[in-house]
């Protein structure tokens, strides 16, 4: 009788691709469900020039979380809008120009990543993170199939893969 390669001999691991539409984001007063898009934390290290006689060395300086972007769905019961402005005006009112303190704009954003079952593979905590834009989207008569969304900039002091 002839032998067959078994799977579990080819592959040691089980191998599942992580999906780009299988995530949740969590942020305190923006319902879930209404974020579409979102970008990952991105890292970038600053480059340090060390001169040295006739040569140059080169040296990996301080790091820094890039800022992240997020799309959100505008329905219009809850209004993501309505919610966006609320956040902006804790640390800017409008009409008054008062600025709000630190402590009371910046929020935790929680991104997680799920698995085929639902299951949490992947979460990314921002800590301290702010609103640095919000675009509420453009308007136009041409076109009844769009659905209106709303963009944020996010920048956060650090964040962390927790798992």
């Amino acid at each position: 009788m002839a032998d067959f390669i078994q799977p579990d001999e080819l592959f040691p691991t089980a191998y599942e691709p992580k999906h780009k539409a299988r995530f949740i984001m969590y942020i305190e007063g923006i319902p879930s469900f209404v974020i579409k898009v979102s970008s990952r934390p991105k890292l970038t290290f600053a480059e340090l020039t060390i001169d040295h006689i006739n040569t140059k060395r080169y040296a990996q300086g301080k790091a820094s979380w890039d800022a992240i972007s997020i799309e959100l769905m505008d329905p219009i019961v809850p209004s993501s809008a309505q919610a966006v402005m609320e956040w902006c005006r804790l640390s800017y009112e409008s009409i008054t120009g008062a600025q709000g303190y630190h402590e009371n704009y910046v929020k935790d954003v929680t991104i997680k990543l799920l698995g085929p079952a639902g299951d949490i593979v992947e979460q990314w905590t921002g800590k301290n993170t702010f609103i640095t834009e919000a675009d509420f989207g453009a308007l136009d008569w041409s076109s009844d199939a769009d659905m209106m969304g709303v963009t944020v900039g996010l920048r956060a002091d650090y964040w962390v893969l927790e798992f």
